[in-house]
């Protein structure tokens, strides 16, 4: 018979059970920084990457090259580090944020293919007065997974036991190499110089650099002197789309995933021949032709403009580097002889500059720009919704999409692009697109970083921020705000294009931009053209697909400035020069 003491004993020996159970419920990481890898305590954002064992992919790529936001999306998980030790260990266990799972214990039972990243940050003591711990560009175009110095695993398959407990030891043993040089050639050179007014805001030396594509007859024509022509981006480690050898016969072909194309590869070298070809031939544009190097602690590259938070770049890039290629390489130097193009992040930059600096650009390419009306960005009103990740509703949670193809088939969410950011890295430190935006938009917050727009767990909107953005980045108000001093000033000078199925929803910005430009008082005589179910990055090109289009930006463009430059030239202008 059971006494009353074993009625108590009994429950209590099933919790103690369970709470044993309980404690050994997930497995977790130790990881190591072994001795000599680092010179001394580092600071950064620990990574553990899981690939499912068994896929195409994990047999061809290490977990570090396959983590993304998409369909394809493995599970990772992320820690702040701070004054490491070599030596030591750190421990990743069920409480570090994941993506696209919340927890470890989340991760189902199997077989995986397990790899550890360090992105190590660096701090900087700014000229605001803020002292902020940040992983700078080392070349490589603020890509964390391939970033010279950053510290890695060898791959190791596991067996994951979701109840099994016990503790996975990895270290990083690995470190990433230095990016080769790039080998100048007759055509392309690179300059890179000290920016003055970026060094005294990050309080260390700040550099600028650009690829410089010359004219065909540059040295045959000395006395020439040339316009110049930026084409915007992202980071570039040499000049898009250009390729001085014929195609490669033995390429082995690939396939485009996004443009559903087999031997997109040999496709890219075909049309960087035929730009060589183009550019070297007779009648094409004789032009300096730029594409800028201004990555920051936070992104591949600025935007082009001065910012709160990545400092005066605008200027930089305007007063600093400009003057001295225009100097080196012989440019013209003056607006009517300047001209801007570039797509996606390209296409905002473009704009931007062009408004910003309105007397500086004679004109202004831009396509399929990044948000340039913040009622649209991407599919958030910042400025009447509440919520940036749900659709308003007292009775349901409908989520606000990400990404979607040219049928409006969606492949994640806003939230879930937003939490994978945030399992790259706290205070918008991920690196990617979310965050920089931030980056450049925001006002400083409270912790020297970029003031949230929203809340990143739960996407609630911040107000204040939001009229900071209205009133310095918002292209579309700042427009109509500025319209009696812009007018006169933009006159002819923007063409905007975009495919009315952007995966990222950037047409529903232009249709607002698109209702001023139409009606605008002075006139704005300016171009508005949309692409009949194109996808992200559509460039105005209806007579070939998108992914052949987008290779070819200075066969469309250059005509295009030449002869408005011709039409606007001021008196006395040296329009002939350079028309060889």
């Amino acid at each position: 018979m059971t006494t009353p003491l074993h009625r108590w004993l009994l429950p209590i020996a099933a919790c103690t059970l369970l709470a044993s159970t309980a404690a050994v419920a997930a497995p977790q990481f130790s990881v190591n920084l072994p001795a000599g890898r680092a010179a001394g305590p580092v600071d950064g954002r620990l990574l553990v990457i899981l690939a499912p064992s068994g896929t195409e992919a994990a047999r061809t790529a290490e977990p570090r090259f396959q983590v993304g936001w998409g369909a394809e999306a493995i599970p990772f998980f992320g820690v702040d580090v701070e004054a490491w030790k070599p030596g030591d260990t750190r421990r990743l266990d069920a409480r570090a944020f994941g993506f696209p799972l919340r927890s470890l214990k989340e991760l189902p039972a199997g077989k995986y293919r397990v790899q550890a990243v360090l992105n190590r940050y660096e701090t900087f003591h700014r000229g605001d007065g803020h002292v902020v711990k940040l992983a700078p560009d080392k070349g490589e175009g603020q890509v964390w997974n391939r970033k010279p110095g950053n510290l890695y695993s060898v791959p190791r398959e596991i067996s994951w036991n979701p109840g099994a407990g016990g503790t996975i030891s990895l270290a990083l043993d690995q470190q990433i190499p230095p990016v080769p040089e790039f080998q100048e050639t007759k055509y392309v050179k690179y300059l890179r110089i000290r920016s003055e007014l970026l060094s005294k805001f990050w309080g260390r030396d700040m550099y600028l650099a650009a690829f410089v594509t010359l004219p065909w007859g540059f040295d045959e024509h000395p006395d020439a002197r040339y316009p110049l022509v930026i084409n915007h981006g992202h980071f570039p480690d040499e000049p898009d789309n250009w390729r001085e050898l014929p195609p490669d016969p033995k390429l082995k072909p690939d396939y485009s995933d996004r443009f559903k194309l087999k031997g997109y590869n040999r496709i890219q070298q075909e049309l960087g021949w035929e730009l060589y070809q183009a550019w070297t031939g007779k009648g094409f544009p004789r032009v300096l032709m730029v594409q800028i190097q201004h990555a920051t602690p936070f992104y591949d590259d600025s935007y082009a403009v001065n910012s709160a938070n990545n400092g005066p770049y605008g200027d930089a890039i305007q007063q600093e580097l400009i003057p001295e290629i225009e100097k080196r390489f012989r440019g013209i130097g003056q607006g009517w002889a300047r001209f801007v193009f570039g797509g996606s992040t390209g296409g905002w930059e473009a704009m931007a500059v062009q408004m910003f600096y309105p007397d500086d650009y004679n004109g202004a390419w831009i396509a399929c720009p990044d948000p340039i009306d913040f009622r649209h960005y991407t599919v958030v009103d910042i400025y009447s919704d509440k919520n940036a990740y749900y659709m308003p509703n007292a009775f349901k949670r409908t989520p606000r999409p990400g990404h979607r193809n040219w049928l409006g088939h969606i492949d994640t969410t806003l939230e879930q692009m937003n939490h994978y950011e945030l399992a790259l890295g706290t205070h918008g430190r991920s690196g990617d697109q979310w965050d920089v935006w931030e980056s450049v938009y925001s006002p400083v917050g409270d912790d020297g970083y970029p003031r949230r727009i929203w809340d990143r767990l739960t996407g609630e909107i911040d107000p204040v921020t939001a009229a900071y953005w209205r009133e310095n980045y918002d292209l579309s108000h700042i427009l109509e705000r500025d319209w009696l001093r812009l007018g006169p000033k933009l006159n002819g000078k923007l063409r905007i294009y975009v495919g009315d199925m952007d995966n990222y929803y950037l047409n529903n910005a232009v249709y607002e931009v698109e209702k001023f430009l139409r009606s605008a008082s002075p006139p704005a005589d300016a171009v508005v053209d949309y692409g009949d179910r194109d996808e992200h990055c559509w460039n105005g090109d209806h007579t070939r697909s998108n992914a052949y289009a987008r290779l070819r930006y200075p066969q469309m463009v250059l005509p295009w400035a030449v002869e408005r430059m011709l039409k606007t030239a001021p008196a006395g202008a040296d329009t002939r020069s350079w028309r060889y």
